[in-house]
């Protein structure tokens, strides 16, 4: 199975790992570290050489309680982010993470490789995505299979309580038999109820924990903040689980 991106054909053999950049002053676990474009670029390129298979690049926070942007607004962080990034790591899939069907056909102009809907996709997104070519993620209740194009995100931790995020992920096997999914949970709320630890920079033990269990579980893409730590998890994983005749030696 692969997921087309535009140019790239990324193989979900195995679960593949997308890299946080949050180009934003107020994302609940890094906002601010990044807003700066040097500072974003430079951060995307460690998360490369972390093993990162995919940047995903965010102008808008979705935390509870943000503030929504207007797409002007997201495009004039996201443009000199997004176009140093495309210039400097041609190599690389760029996924963008906006709902604006105006910053995702600007985004998809300038080179990115994907489009990451944390909400439901209106019929101008979809139609944009169909012609482009580019990659989709999408709400898993608004999937929908276009060619290799399109993941189910879950949507762990939008609107809903630590009782419903745990059945989510428990439940994910069932979700993967239907298409390919997407899912992030990195330094989440349940990530902090589960572990006990409230602060979300400090919950790199829990969220690699999550991010192998996703990937037990079918995910095909887990999208996280801790890329060199989260790959090495899955290699060794992985690698037991081979040596040891498991199904999960791909981890998926």
């Amino acid at each position: 199975m692969t997921w087309t991106c535009g140019k790239f054909e990324i193989d979900l053999a195995s679960t593949r790992v997308m890299g946080i950049v949050n180009v934003t002053p107020d994302s609940f676990s890094d906002g601010g570290l990044y807003l700066r474009p040097g500072d974003a670029v430079a951060h995307a390129r460690a998360l490369v050489r972390d093993g990162a298979d995919v940047i995903d690049v965010g102008a808008e926070s979705t935390r509870p309680g943000h503030r929504p942007l207007p797409a002007s607004a997201e495009w004039a962080r996201l443009a000199p982010v997004l176009r140093q990034l495309l210039r400097e790591l041609p190599d690389v899939p760029v996924s963008v993470d906006t709902y604006h069907a105006e910053t995702a056909r600007r985004a998809i102009d300038a080179g990115a490789a994907a489009i990451n809907c944390v909400y439901t996709p209106d019929a101008d997104m979809w139609s944009l995505v169909e012609k482009s070519g580019c990659g989709f993620v999408v709400p898993a209740k608004d999937y929908r299979a276009i060619g290799a194009q399109v993941l189910q995100d879950p949507m762990v931790g939008f609107g809903t309580t630590r009782e419903e995020d745990v059945a989510i992920l428990g439940s994910l096997r069932r979700l993967a038999a239907r298409g390919p999914v997407l899912v992030g949970v990195s330094r989440k709320r349940v990530i902090g109820t589960l572990s006990g630890e409230a602060e979300p920079a400090r919950r790199l033990g829990g969220s690699v924990g999550a991010a192998v269990w996703c990937a037990m579980c079918g995910a095909s893409v887990v999208r996280v903040h801790d890329v060199k730590e989260t790959k090495e998890a899955l290699a060794v994983v992985g690698a037991l689980a081979k040596e040891g005749g498991s199904p999960w030696n791909g981890i998926k």
